[in-house]
């Protein structure tokens, strides 16, 4: 139990945005941030839309990737909606710039938080994230939005790292979020002795309603035994859990491109919110793409 306390506390102490916190005993920064070694890992593979990046239009704690020649939308492609939360729920998005553009390359709206200018640092929570959601939501009905019509509001995805992955356990209760993306992370069994706010516990397992990915590194990650963990408590929706060999707590994320975990993300919300079957084989069938990977240790329920 004092294992899982210090895991928990790691990974909502991870920061990777330069912003100087203490660690828990047993958790070190070292731990923290290791990575699977960039010499020979597979390369990110972005989808056939150039990105453009650009602060949310009204709401400056926000920032946006999408694919810069929207022409294709809606009538030739959807855009769904992924919204990410930071290891460490840090503010500032910066560091995750190339992963977050290789997932809108594939023709989705990513939505991040942002740093304000002139305001104090903080962690993000869980209601930054939700008013990405409503952001993309005022934006598809704006008048003369670059965006109006074109959003696809009813397929959205809400993904994290570490920290960022326990705020989307906690919005994947939000009736619009269609499924959930949970990186290098894992929520724990409640605590009487936890303050109250704090994050979301296995509790709110039961309240998820749509598929779930739970990706994590493999021994190097110290969150590995609590995101299995957390599979096996799922059993009410789809779910799939992968463990990458070789990767540590922030595995492929600061790749260029996001590296192997971009893919793994595109294809996710790929096979979720656009019907595209080549995304599927990576999670499900006889030849799953990841299950055969002698680099991924894989499990899923209900695909």
């Amino acid at each position: 139990m004092l294992r899982n306390a210090l895991i928990a506390a790691g990974a909502a102490l991870l920061t990777v945005c330069g912003v100087a916190t203490a660690q828990p005993p047993g958790i070190t920064m070292e731990m923290i941030r290791t990575a699977l070694p960039v010499e020979g890992a597979p390369l990110a593979v972005p989808g056939s839309y150039e990105v453009m990046s650009e602060g949310a239009y009204e709401s400056p704690g926000h920032v946006v990737h999408r694919p810069a020649d929207l022409g294709a939308f809606p009538n030739d492609d959807v855009l769904p909606v992924v919204v990410w939360g930071n290891g460490g729920c840090a503010i500032d998005s910066t560091q995750y710039g190339g992963f977050l553009s290789t997932i809108a390359s594939h023709g989705f709206l990513v939505l991040a938080t942002a740093a304000i200018e002139g305001e104090e640092r903080r962690q993000s929570n869980a209601d930054d994230m939700r008013a990405a959601i409503d952001w993309a939501e005022a934006e598809n009905g704006r008048a003369g939005s670059p965006l109006e019509g074109k959003v696809a509001t009813d397929r959205v995805a809400v993904m994290g790292l570490s920290c960022g992955g326990f705020l989307s356990v906690t919005l994947g209760a939000d009736p619009r979020v269609g499924t959930i993306g949970v990186f290098n992370s894992g929520v724990q069994p409640p605590n009487p002795d936890a303050p109250e706010g704090g994050f979301a516990t296995t509790d709110a397992l039961a309240d998820l309603h749509g598929p779930v990915l739970l990706i994590n590194g493999h021994e190097r990650d110290f969150m590995m035994e609590t995101s299995h963990a957390n599979f096996e408590l799922i059993d009410h929706v789809p779910v799939f859990y992968g463990a990458r060999h070789g990767a540590g707590h922030t595995a492929t994320v600061f790749h260029p491109g996001g590296g192997e975990y971009a893919n793994v993300a595109a294809n996710w919300v790929r096979f979720q919110f656009k019907d595209d079957e080549e995304a599927r084989s990576v999670f499900a069938g006889p030849d799953c793409g990841l299950c055969t990977n002698e680099n991924w240790d894989t499990d899923s329920k209900g695909l």
